[in-house]
């Protein structure tokens, strides 16, 4: 009986071969070549770890790239849900093609995407030129480029949901006295959130191991605007393979870290509105 059970409980036909394939292809993909960066570093000694690490030019460094992608994600949380909501809840000519075109940082190249920011912003770029302070070659560049590749995750997140949303609760609650915001903090909102977290946290990872898009517009000044993944290339240029790992590791835990607070957050965000 129990293996009849068993059986009926595998749903899908060569769960075990389909499972030990999955198992074989993220180790491949994933886990063997993020193993990788740890074994590279324990090339040094700890007190060498921490040297490499610890230094005032990648501290600086760390400061602005995680810096620049939280603020960059938090920017498109916000803005993200205002372009997905339009685009689900409104009807106007042009309407796909606006739908299109918030998936084009996902085709474009990056260096190309830093090549054309650079020459908005630029002091004499069409941009820049208007404004009454400096955008390229600062961390307001960066922030921006980072920005521009990360928004297509929080849109195509936020999406299904507005899609899949009931008009019959906001019309319940409209009937029971609640104005428009009333009706989008207390019931759309709730609604969005575990969708937003997750394009935030997608958001925040593409931005904080960006480089082909930042290194053009950032200017590259050590202590200044030098991102943490050129620092991984320099050394990597410079044969220092360790001291790029190293590197790389701190990074690796701190993206880990992060992923796991907000999936701890979306687990608790559910299980309150259960």
């Amino acid at each position: 009986m129990e293996s009849i059970k068993a059986k009926k409980m595998n749903v899908l036909p060569g769960f075990g071969l389909s499972l030990g394939f999955t198992i074989f292809y993220i180790s491949l993909l994933i886990i063997l070549p993020l193993s990788m960066v740890f074994l590279n570093t324990l090339d040094l000694k700890w007190s060498e770890i921490w040297k490499t690490i610890s230094e005032p030019r990648v501290v600086a460094s760390y400061k602005l790239s995680i810096g620049a992608a939280f603020i960059a994600a938090f920017i498109n949380v916000i803005f993200g849900i205002l372009i997905a909501w339009v685009l689900v809840r409104y009807r106007f000519p042009g309407v796909r093609i606006m739908d299109g075109l918030v998936d084009l940082p996902f085709a474009l190249p990056t260096a190309i995407a830093g090549i054309a920011l650079t020459t908005l912003y630029a002091q004499n770029g069409w941009i820049g030129q208007f404004l009454g302070f400096k955008i390229a070659f600062t961390s307001i560049g960066i922030v921006i480029a980072l920005t521009f590749i990360g928004l297509p995750f929080v849109v195509r997140t936020v999406q299904p949901v507005l899609h899949n949303i009931n008009r019959e609760l906001e019309e319940a609650s409209a009937s029971l006295g609640a104005n428009r915001w009333q009706t989008f903090v207390r019931v759309i909102f709730p609604e969005l959130l575990p969708a937003a977290l997750t394009g935030f946290t997608l958001a925040f990872a593409r931005a904080l191991g960006e480089y082909g898009s930042v290194v053009f517009i950032a200017g590259n000044m050590p202590m200044k605007t030098e991102i943490t993944p050129l620092l991984i290339m320099t050394k990597l240029e410079q044969y220092d393979y360790s001291g790029a790992t190293a590197i790389a590791a701190v990074m690796l835990l701190f993206s880990f870290l992060t992923l796991l607070l907000i999936n701890l957050l979306q687990w608790w965000q559910n299980r309150r509105f259960e």
